[in-house]
């Protein structure tokens, strides 16, 4: 938000926040007209975005605040209730001022209210009450500390109207005498009367929290990852030096900067429902969109994660979500049917797993069906017949993650266009985590997402191939083994190793990095998740379990497939941070298809 000022950016941070909360308050007075507490709180959410906006003087954002404040002012008075019609309005009007937000935030000019959607919103001029009194700029408080916006607006305008239209309530009676001016007060800024009448706010109201620009804390994240790796150097060479006191001040220092670090991570912890409480509305309008009946269940909002991955899930999610209703939920006449309610149902979850977090996007739709995608992705070209007749039912269901992959015949605003689950799948491995997918023709589909934490520090394994040491993400590790290779098959054209009856593909680190193979008959095997299939990646040695802080590739190493990040470890090296999905699909996949062609 830089170019704008401060009190216009406290503005905009708090203007979204409702934003988001009225599309889910929304979607639940749409289902429950007659719920005064909803219809209270939606009113009460234009009114203040008003007061904010005319404030700033953004007068297309007052117009139409006080077009949607004008419809629901007349439901509230029982003068006229709220029908389909009314909300769909009442909806555009809430995209329209997202819209007006975004400008405000890239100082772009606000787009004025369309004439047709203030008609929509406009009760009829002969129902409505008496106009509000004259309003005289004498009549006005001398400080700004003393001036209630929301009340000069609804002065001015009327509460709920239009400006230039007639007031919806009743306005109070013009006092019988003016109030004495109060006493003269040193003349302040506006940014000065502002700031002090909310540190006021503030403690008369015993407030707990500050607001702190987003960059101090990233330094401060960056400050603390500085700190672990100068403790993890430490720890190296405590071993060497074996002094008793120096021992001491290491244990002192390690518990000390885990509990540091804690806490700031802490400190940009935020909960997803900052994320999922915008998707009511999105499902909503999805739905009458597709002609649809569909709930959205969101489960787990509280559930905290870095504010860095909430933001960079919202995009994900909505692709998952717009599928869900798309692709999964069936036309009411279809689930009458199969014997399902007309209405489908969409559940959107959130729970923490150690230091992971669990999202999932389940819905009681149609299901996938893995012959239908087996065809579609050898008709498009994406996979030849021969391998698609040998893929497993999951092995199908992976398809619809391939670049162009598409079901559908027609192309429309949500789909068709092959581009969608891709991109899920490629945000979410840069986020370092997964995403999975079960399905059940006629019973439903279910999209798991699995992410850390945070991504500013990654627990690791260290493993080591001719003395160069690399880092496999640790979530993605599923347990260490001996390995021989005397006792791997060869199957497909592939090593594979009979793991507790279960082949499992082998990949060689060595052969892969195109190194000398090993002399030795020792070796060691790790075994890691790529999506839903496990391989076993061969290395020289295993070091142990590392906390590292992530850095940028080497300018040599960027764009190259199977490289997620680098980090100094310990001992002072670099140690490069393995790609596991792309490990799988350069090494295992694509060996096992030469192998086949």
């Amino acid at each position: 938000m830089d170019g704008i000022s401060d009190i216009c950016a406290d503005f905009l941070v708090e203007a979204r926040e409702i934003v988001d909360q009225l599309g889910e308050q929304m979607v639940v007075l749409e289902r429950q007209p007659d719920d005064r507490d909803a219809l209270n709180a939606v009113f009460r959410g234009f009114h203040t975005i008003k007061g904010g906006a005319g404030f700033l003087d953004f007068p297309p954002m007052v117009t139409l605040c006080h077009a949607v404040e004008d419809r629901l002012d007349a439901a509230r008075t029982g003068q006229a209730a709220l029908d389909p019609f009314a909300f769909d309005a009442a909806q555009q009007a809430l995209d329209l001022l997202a819209d007006m937000l975004d400008c405000v935030a890239g100082a772009r000019e606000l787009p004025p209210v369309p004439q047709a959607l203030i008609d929509r919103l406009h009760v009829d001029a002969g129902n409505a009450a008496p106009a509000a009194p004259e309003i005289r700029l004498e009549d006005l408080p001398e400080n700004l500390d003393d001036l209630d916006f929301d009340a000069l607006l609804d002065a001015f305008h009327g509460k709920g109207a239009l400006p230039g239209a007639a007031a919806v309530s009743e306005a109070p009676p013009p006092a019988a005498a003016a109030p004495a001016p109060p006493p003269a007060k040193p003349a302040r800024t506006a940014s000065e009367s502002t700031d002090g009448a909310r540190a006021q706010a503030a403690h008369d109201a015993g407030e707990t929290t500050v607001r702190v620009d987003v960059r101090r804390l990233d330094a401060m994240v960056n400050l603390v990852g500085e700190l672990v790796l100068a403790r993890n150097r430490l720890k190296t060479l405590r071993p060497r030096l074996r002094d008793e006191d120096l021992d001491r001040a290491v244990t002192a220092l390690d518990a000390a900067t885990g509990r540091l670090q804690s806490a700031v991570m802490m400190a940009r912890m935020q909960p997803v429902g900052r994320v999922f409480s915008r998707f009511p509305k999105l499902a909503r309008d999805v739905a009458r969109q597709v002609s649809k009946s569909v709930e959205l269940e969101v489960v787990g909002a509280e559930t905290e994660l870095d504010r860095n991955l909430v933001e960079a899930l919202s995009d994900p999610l909505v692709h998952l979500v717009r599928n869900a209703i798309d692709h999964g939920i069936e036309a009411p006449e279809a689930r009458r049917l199969a014997g399902k309610p007309e209405q489908g149902h969409v559940r959107l979850s959130a729970q923490q797993e150690g230091d992971h977090v669990l999202i999932e996007v389940r819905d009681d739709g149609a299901g996938i069906d893995p012959d239908r995608i087996r065809d579609s992705a050898v008709r498009k070209g994406l996979v030849d017949a021969e391998s698609a007749a040998r893929l497993s039912a999951d092995d199908c269901l992976q398809l619809i993650f391939l670049p162009g992959f598409s079901t559908r015949q027609e192309v429309s605003d949500l789909s068709g266009r092959g581009v969608g689950m891709d991109v899920v799948q490629s945000r979410i491995r840069e986020l370092s985590g997964t995403v999975q997918i079960q399905s059940e023709p006629g019973r439903g589909t279910r999209m798991s997402i699995k992410v850390p934490l945070t991504l500013a520090i990654l627990p690791t394994l260290l493993v080591e191939i001719e003395g160069d040491v690399y880092a496999l993400p640790l979530v993605r590790v599923v347990e260490v083994l001996a390995h021989h290779p005397r006792r791997t098959m060869w199957i497909d054209g592939q090593s594979v190793l009979d793991l507790r009856e279960q082949p499992t593909p082998v990949l060689d680190l060595r052969a892969w990095l195109d190194v000398a193979p090993n002399a030795s008959e020792s070796a060691t095997g790790v075994v890691l998740q790529a999506g839903e299939q496990r391989f076993v990646l061969v290395v020289d040695h295993v070091r142990g379990r590392e906390e590292v802080v992530i850095k940028a590739l080497p300018r040599t190493l960027r764009g190259l497939p199977g490289y997620a990040g680098a980090s100094l470890i310990g001992d002072g090296r670099m140690a490069l941070i393995l790609d596991v999905d792309a490990l799988h699909e350069t090494g295992v996949r694509t060996r096992r298809a030469v192998a086949n062609a």
